[in-house]
C-alpha cells in the first residue's frame, strides 16, 4: 500500500482550522493537529491556554494526535518586535504579513518537517494550484470576503510545494456547515479578531508600553494650530481616530491624517483625504523586499491591493529587480503608508508583492 502522506494542521481552536483537519482527514491524509504557542506580553490578558484547550478538544474530536510547536522566541523576535519598531519609525506594518512570513510558514513550516510531515496546512482562505511544469501558484479564496491571500504573498514557491489551503474553495457559510454536520463545537464560535495571535488590542495602549507617549500639536493644511495628540508615531496615514481637536468650526466634519513630522512631533489633518496630494506621488508608490512567483511582465496590466479587502486597482510593476520595484496605479491611492504591503494579482493569481518604502 502507498503510505499515507502526513500532514500538520495549524489548530488555533476556531471554526477554520477544525474544518481543515476533518477535510484532510477526510481526503486520508495523516494528520497531525498542531497548536502554535506564540509571545504574548504580561500587560495583555493570556488567552492563548484556552485557545490550547479548544484545539485539545477539536483533535479529540476527530480522534487524530495533538502537539505544540513553541514558537514564543521567534513571534517575540520577528513579529512583535518588529511591530514596535516600525512603529517608532513612523511607519505602518503589518503584523499578520510577517506572522505568516516568519511564525506559521517559517518556524511551523520549519519543525513540522523536521517531525515528518510532508505538508501544513492551515485554516486560510486562499488556494493553490499545480501547473503542468509542477510549479504550485498562489490563488486567492474563493469566498471573496474572505479571501486571505493578501496577507499569504510572503510565501515562495518552495514554501507553496509543502502547504495547503483545505478551505479555500468553500465559503464561511459552508466552513460552519460542515463543522455544525460533524458536530464540532466551534461550529458557533467567534472569529478571532485583530493582530495575529494577540488578538483584538488598542494598538495605541499597547504601543504605549514600549513608546513613551508625547503630547504634540495637530495642526490643518494651513499649519495653524487646531488640537493636540499623544505622539506622531502613533498615527498612520488616512487615520481619523485618537487626536483632539480644541479650535472647532460649526460644521465641522470627519479629520483624517494627511502628513506627520515625527522631528517636530506634528500631525496634519484634512477634512478632504485627497489634500495628500501635495506631500507625495499617490500614483508611483516603491516597494522592497519583494517576493515574485511569476515572472514579471512590464508591458503587462495587473491589478493590485495597498491594504486588506481593498478592491485591487489595475497598474503596472516596473524594475522589479534585486528585491526592489515601482507599482504604478492607474488611480491615486491615497492612505497608503510605508510599511504597509502592496500585493500584485493577476485576475486570481497572487503574483507576489512588497513592502512600500
Amino acid at each position: 500500500m502507498q503510505k499515507k502522506q502526513t500532514v500538520f494542521v495549524g489548530v488555533s481552536g476556531g471554526v477554520d482550522s477544525s474544518v481543515a483537519a476533518f477535510l484532510l482527514k477526510e481526503e486520508g491524509y495523516n494528520v497531525v493537529g498542531a497548536f502554535i504557542k506564540t509571545w504574548q506580553p504580561d500587560f495583555i490578558e493570556c488567552t492563548w491556554r484556552n485557545e490550547r484547550r479548544d484545539a485539545i478538544r477539536v483533535c479529540a474530536h476527530l480522534g487524530i494526535p495533538f502537539i505544540t510547536i513553541d514558537a514564543e522566541k521567534e513571534y517575540k523576535e520577528k513579529v512583535g518586535e518588529y511591530m514596535i519598531e516600525e512603529y517608532r519609525k513612523g511607519h505602518t506594518p503589518n503584523p499578520d504579513v510577517m506572522c505568516n512570513k516568519e511564525v506559521k510558514f517559517g518556524i511551523f513550516l520549519k519543525k513540522a518537517k523536521e517531525l515528518g510531515a510532508d505538508f501544513i496546512a492551515t485554516g486560510h482562505y486562499a488556494r493553490r494550484r499545480k501547473g503542468e511544469n509542477g510549479k504550485v501558484e498562489l490563488l486567492k479564496g474563493f469566498d471573496e470576503k474572505k479571501d486571505q491571500s493578501y496577507f499569504l504573498w510572503t510565501l515562495t514557491e518552495d514554501q507553496l510545494q509543502h502547504v495547503l489551503f483545505p478551505i479555500g474553495d468553500l465559503k464561511k457559510s459552508e466552513v460552519r456547515d460542515i463543522a455544525e454536520r460533524e458536530g464540532l463545537f466551534t461550529s458557533f464560535k467567534k472569529d478571532s479578531q485583530g493582530v495575529c495571535f494577540l488578538g483584538e488590542i488598542d494598538m495605541k495602549e499597547f504601543l504605549g508600553h514600549y513608546i513613551p507617549k508625547k503630547e504634540g500639536k495637530v495642526l490643518d493644511i494651513d499649519g495653524n494650530e487646531i488640537g493636540v495628540h499623544d505622539g506622531a508615531l502613533f498615527f498612520t496615514y488616512g487615520e481619523r481616530h485618537g487626536f483632539l481637536i480644541t479650535k472647532k468650526g460649526t460644521q465641522d466634519r470627519p479629520l483624517y491624517v494627511i502628513d506627520k513630522n515625527l522631528e517636530k512631533n506634528t500631525i496634519t489633518v484634512s477634512e478632504n483625504i485627497s489634500n495628500r496630494r501635495i506631500f507625495d506621488n499617490l500614483k508611483e508608490i516603491r516597494i522592497f523586499n519583494t517576493v515574485w512567483n511569476h515572472p514579471i511582465d512590464y508591458e503587462k496590466k495587473y491589478s493590485a491591493s495597498v491594504r486588506y479587502n481593498q478592491e485591487p486597482v489595475s497598474c503596472r510593476v516596473l524594475r522589479a529587480q534585486n528585491q526592489q520595484a515601482i507599482v504604478v496605479f492607474d488611480k491615486e491611492q491615497e492612505t497608503f503608508s510605508p510599511g504597509q504591503s502592496i500585493v500584485v494579482y493577476d485576475e486570481n493569481q497572487c503574483v507576489g508583492g512588497g513592502i512600500i518604502l
